[in-house]
C-alpha cells in the first residue's frame, strides 16, 4: 500500500500519521508483548521481594484478583435479621412496626437496618466474627434451656449470643422468618456464622459425636473445653 502524503504550512510534503502513528503502534506492540508475557511464560516474585512480605503475588493471584475485582458479595437476608437481633436496635423491636410486613415473603435489608446506611458485606464479616455462634431460644422452653446449657459447658469464646425470641414484641414475624430462611421451625434454632444446625437434639447429637468442638472451631469460635461430663 502506498504512503499518502500531506503537505504543511511550508509546502512540504509529510506522510500521513508518520511519528506520531509510529509511537502508537509501538506501544501498542509493547502492551501486547508485556500480556502475553504475563499471562503464558511462567514467573514469579524474586526471592527478594517475597522475604519483604509479599509471597503471595503471582500470576495466577493477580489475574484472580482481576477476575474479582469489583465484583458485588451478595448477603443474604438472615445477615438482615442478624444485624437486627444484635445490633443497637435490638431494643426497639423494629419488625413489630413494620406495617404490612409479610415474613413469608423476601425481605429487602433496608427494612432490617431500620433506615440506617449500611455496608452488608462489612455488616456480615463483623457479625460472623462478634457472634459466630447465635441461638435463638425462649426463656420458658426446657429444649432452649438444654441446648444453651450444653454450649455453656463448651466455655465458648467470643460467648453465643442469645436472642430469647418469646421477651421480644416482633417474637411471632422472628419466628417465621427463621422458619423460611433456616427450614427450622421450632426452638431453639442454633445458628454458626448465619447457618443453621438445627435444635436441642442435634446439638446434642453433634456432642455426642464429638463433633461440636470441631463445628465450632471452623465457625470462628474457640471452646476451652470439651462440653459436660
Amino acid at each position: 500500500m502506498a504512503t499518502q502524503y500531506f503537505k504543511d504550512n511550508k509546502g512540504h510534503p509529510k506522510p500521513i500519521g508518520g511519528p506520531v502513528r509510529r509511537r502508537r503502534v509501538l506501544l501498542c506492540g509493547v502492551l501486547a508483548l508485556g500480556l502475553l508475557f504475563f499471562f503464558f511464560v511462567p514467573w514469579e516474585l524474586p526471592p527478594s521481594l517475597k522475604d519483604a512480605g509479599l509471597p503471595g503475588i503471582s500470576r495466577a493471584n493477580v489475574a484472580q484478583l482481576m477476575k474479582t475485582k469489583g465484583k458485588k458479595v451478595e448477603v443474604g437476608e438472615i445477615y438482615g435479621l442478624l444485624h437486627l437481633v444484635t445490633g443497637d436496635h435490638e431494643q426497639e423491636h423494629v419488625l413489630s412496626n413494620a406495617l404490612q410486613l409479610d415474613p413469608t415473603v423476601p425481605i429487602e435489608l433496608s427494612v432490617y437496618a431500620a433506615g440506617d446506611a449500611v455496608d452488608w458485606a462489612q455488616e456480615q464479616a463483623l457479625i460472623d466474627k462478634e457472634y459466630p455462634v447465635i441461638v435463638f431460644s425462649k426463656t420458658y422452653c426446657p429444649y432452649s434451656k438444654r441446648a444453651k446449657e450444653l454450649l455453656a459447658a463448651y466455655d465458648i469464646q467470643p460467648p453465643p449470643k442469645i436472642v430469647e425470641v418469646d421477651i421480644r414484641d416482633d417474637g411471632n414475624v422472628i419466628k417465621h422468618l427463621l422458619t423460611r430462611l433456616t427450614k427450622h421451625s421450632t426452638f431453639p434454632n442454633v445458628l454458626l456464622r448465619g447457618h443453621s444446625i438445627g435444635g436441642s437434639d442435634n446439638l446434642q447429637q453433634l456432642h455426642e459425636n464429638k463433633t461440636l468442638t470441631k463445628l465450632l472451631e471452623e465457625a470462628g469460635a474457640t471452646p476451652r473445653a470439651s462440653g459436660p461430663k
